[in-house]
């Protein structure tokens, strides 16, 4: 079979857009014809005969489902971190990890390319054809995303100080501004090669890295960058306890107080995790206007509940964000990157916050993880099956056992199947994953070149961590060694 067909035929189940409205709908017993990386019509099953020469692809027992948009992810590193992040924390600083990690481990460029294939692999897996990769750039980083097949924004971040720590209870902020300035040039760099790139398929986020460790001039110069480029703009704020009362204490203000005083948010701002506003149950700031300051810029949040929830941190809530105008994308920022597990886990976890079921249901969740997205990358030809959208499908195998019965089909694959029934994903036409495998990466050779880094990740962590600690001791094994 070509690698590009021109028909999915005798599809049972599709999940379409209703017109031009930003709402799914399922349509039953339909064929879907694709010329040029666009859908062109969805005709009823057998309603337009096939052609001389026509590739088709049998959708037979098949979902077919607009390509998944993931806002917000860092495939080269996380993957290294399988094994070692899951149970970390440190309750000195209220229970997260990231300060502590980032101090004390360095995966190293080859690890990080090995990780970046590895977590590209899991992505298709997931029915993923959208994603924005978040990274300090390294060699190989924009060959390996075009060789995926997938579409990617690359967000090379550029900040001006690492977090360093004296003691458990003691985060530091070590600055190099000068440093800082010379990240941005190279990510500067790394964005017009991305999108110059002749996959076609590479774009480019401006993205200094988080709102903690970026200077007020730094910050400026991005948000100008932006504008004058026309890229999206993003950060991470409102990630942890210690971020938000570190700029409380320099700023008197929460972060996204200070933001919206810089002119950071406008509508192409994309706001990573943004689960500690001013109100959240763990900030209890006297003040009650963050939700409203993201609202009213229009400024959307890239959720990603897995990475907090290990925390015992939560957004509060999804339904609220939503309910007050914020549009909501959905990201995976750690392993796995498994976007329909970011899905269900956004329902449960609104649902717990809110105390109530009606906080998000799966029809909102999927439409996070689709238009959502879409609208975050201002983007209108993703995000959705429909006559002139972009070829991004994928087919799920409806009569895997976790998809039956198929009543429902889109709960069962959010809420059961997940990435087990994903069969096939087709990203601008072209099939990148057929029966479950990645066409164009290699992933066992990715495994291989991860465990070796992430080995050596945690034995040199002596000579960086500020107590040196071996990996170990950081993050013990979940069971003693008989």
């Amino acid at each position: 079979m070509s690698s590009r067909p021109n028909s999915i035929r005798n599809i049972p189940w599709a999940v379409v857009r209703d017109g031009t409205h930003r709402r799914h709908v399922y349509r039953r017993d339909v064929d879907l014809h694709l010329k040029d990386g666009r859908i062109v019509e969805i005709t009823p099953a057998g309603a337009r005969p096939s052609g001389p020469g026509e590739v088709t692809i049998d959708g037979t027992g098949m979902l077919a489902l607009p390509g998944l948009v993931n806002i917000h992810s860092h495939p080269s590193t996380e993957p290294g971190y399988r094994g070692v992040r899951e149970d970390h924390g440190v309750p000195e600083q209220q229970m997260t990890g990231l300060m502590e990690r980032l101090q004390a481990f360095r995966l190293g460029d080859d690890g990080r390319q090995g990780a970046a294939t590895l977590a590209y692999c899991e992505m298709l897996r997931a029915g993923t054809t959208t994603a924005c990769d978040v990274t300090m750039p390294f060699d190989g980083w924009l060959e390996t995303m075009a060789q995926s097949g997938m579409r990617f924004y690359a967000a090379p971040t550029f900040a001006s100080a690492r977090w360093g720590m004296a003691a458990p209870q003691t985060v530091t902020w070590k600055w190099d501004e000068a440093g800082g300035l010379a990240q941005f040039e190279k990510a500067k760099k790394v964005m017009a090669d991305a999108e110059a790139h002749n996959s076609r398929r590479l774009d480019a986020m401006v993205f200094p890295a988080q709102i903690d460790t970026v200077t007020p001039e730094l910050f400026a110069a991005g948000r100008k960058h932006a504008d004058d480029s026309g890229r999206r703009f993003s950060t991470h704020i409102g990630q942890s306890v210690v971020e938000v009362r570190e700029m409380i204490r320099r700023h008197n203000m929460t972060p996204v107080q200070w933001a919206a005083s810089q002119g950071l948010l406008k509508d192409d701002t994309v706001l990573a995790h943004c689960i500690l506003l001013d109100d959240h149950p763990q900030i209890g700031w006297h003040t009650r206007k963050d939700l409203d300051l993201i609202a009213e810029a229009g400024t959307s949040v890239a959720h990603c509940p897995q990475p907090f929830a290990r925390y015992g941190l939560a957004m509060d809530h999804i339904g609220r964000y939503r309910a007050n105008g914020v549009n909501i994308g959905l990201g995976t920022d750690c392993a796995p990157h498994n976007l329909i597990e970011e899905m269900r886990l956004a329902i449960v976890a609104g649902r717990l916050m809110s105390e109530d079921i009606r906080s998000l249901d799966t029809a909102g969740a999927f439409e996070a993880a689709t238009f959502g997205g879409a609208a975050a990358l201002g983007r209108e030809d993703i995000g959705a099956l429909g006559p002139g959208m972009a070829a991004d499908i994928v087919l799920v195998d409806l009569n895997h056992p976790l998809m039956q019965p198929a009543r429902d089909p889109l709960r069962s694959f959010v809420f059961h199947a997940a990435d087990r029934a994903v069969r096939t994903v087709l990203v601008d036409g072209e099939i990148v994953l057929k029966e479950g495998a990645p066409v164009h990466l290699d992933p066992a050779a990715a495994m291989e070149r991860v465990a070796e880094a992430q080995a050596r990740m945690l034995r040199d962590s002596v000579k960086i961590d500020y107590a040196n600690r071996p990996g170990d001791e950081i993050s013990p094994l979940s069971l003693p060694m008989a």
